[in-house]
């Protein structure tokens, strides 16, 4: 039953491609497309074709009074996130925010008092955390099958260009603000959101884009007693490696979005060697280097799914649970909030000119 109903901001690669992907998909069971909100007059028209039944307006302010709206997507312009979603909450309605939810804590910090002193609900679109890789990895690594995690790599890495508005500071753009919710969200998930989390080393560089904003980022974020996370968003990387890798102290996992291969040892089958305070050799007495054949085992598999497919559905349907029974959000905005706050101290630890 579609009971819930939607008022979607912009029709751009978010708002069109991927919550309308959603909304006009067979998955979805919830929700019904009552407005589109769309300031380029073709999307309207196009809006109207894709959306049966749908009213289309220029400005989201023409949402405001009306009381046949459960929610509001907001998927406007990254630099617009924060003062659009701030009015809409201010004007009683929920809204669900594309990441970033804001340029900085303060503005995520301020949506959230929002919500709380308007009795609204704020939600930010994260769906990673929804992602069959990270659900995989995540639950692995918490098995304790590769031992002791002492590194996650996560690498978004290839060889390419960019032009569009993406790649300038003033829309709040580049591959941190654009790509880095992901990653350094997820790092906060295998930290188990440890409040003494921080970023450790952080590197931003323009290497390729044809804006001001950086298209290379290097990012290692740790706390105390936890895994080093390696984040990079590299445009410059044309052997790019695997999505992700752990190594714990029993083994590997690698993978993509779609497939995974783990390596690891047993318990018991390759028993601990004593340590040798002289010279190693072979048999025939011969200087010899340290080394051994582990019993190791190997599993590989594929996930069901996409971070566009089943991370969404899995995502607006925990948004459902929210609005219609009032179960707390399992992504929730103070998650997102400190990823803002690790993407701001990026930024000021490695200001690049602004050239537009």
């Amino acid at each position: 039953m579609k009971d819930v109903r939607v008022a979607v901001i912009g029709q751009g690669r978010s708002g069109r491609n991927i919550h309308g992907a959603y909304f006009n998909s067979e998955a979805n069971e919830f929700y019904e497309v009552k407005v589109v909100v769309e300031a380029d007059p073709a999307r309207r028209e196009l809006a109207l074709k894709e959306y049966p039944g749908c009213e289309v307006v220029e400005s989201y302010t023409e949402l405001f009074g009306r009381k046949d709206i459960d929610i509001v997507v907001n998927a406007s312009w990254s630099q617009e996130h924060y003062s659009i979603t701030r009015d809409l909450l201010c004007h009683g309605f929920n809204v669900l925010v594309e990441k970033p939810m804001g340029r900085n804590r303060y503005e995520c910090d301020d949506l959230m008092k929002c919500a709380k002193d308007n009795g609204v609900t704020l939600a930010v679109f994260q769906q990673s955390f929804f992602a069959p890789y990270y659900v995989f990895a995540k639950a692995l690594c918490d098995s304790g099958k590769l031992g002791e995690i002492q590194q996650i790599d996560i690498k978004y890495n290839s060889f390419s260009r960019r032009w569009d508005w993406q790649t300038l500071q003033c829309k709040v753009a580049g591959s941190v603000y654009n790509t880095g919710p992901h990653p350094i969200g997820l790092a906060l998930g295998f930290l188990d959101y440890d409040e003494n989390a921080e970023v450790k080393y952080s590197r931003l560089a323009l290497a390729n884009a044809s804006g001001d904003a950086e298209d290379y980022a290097k990012i290692i974020i740790s706390a105390p007693g936890k895994p080093v996370i390696d984040i990079e968003m590299n445009a410059i990387d044309a052997f790019a490696p695997k999505l992700m890798k752990i190594c714990g102290t029993k083994g590997t996992f690698s993978c993509d979005t779609a497939k995974y291969e783990i390596k690891y040892i047993v318990d018991g089958e390759n028993p601990e060697r004593p340590v040798l305070f002289g010279a190693l050799k072979d048999e025939e007495g011969m200087p010899a280097y340290c080394s051994e054949k582990l019993v190791m085992h190997e599993e590989s598999g594929e996930f069901e799914g996409t971070p566009f497919t089943t991370a969404v559905y899995s995502f607006y349907s925990m948004l459902h649970d929210t609005l219609k029974n009032g179960t707390p959000l399992k992504v929730t905005p103070e998650t997102a909030a400190r990823v803002i706050g690790i993407i701001e101290k990026v930024h000021a630890d490695n200001p690049l000119p602004v050239r537009f």
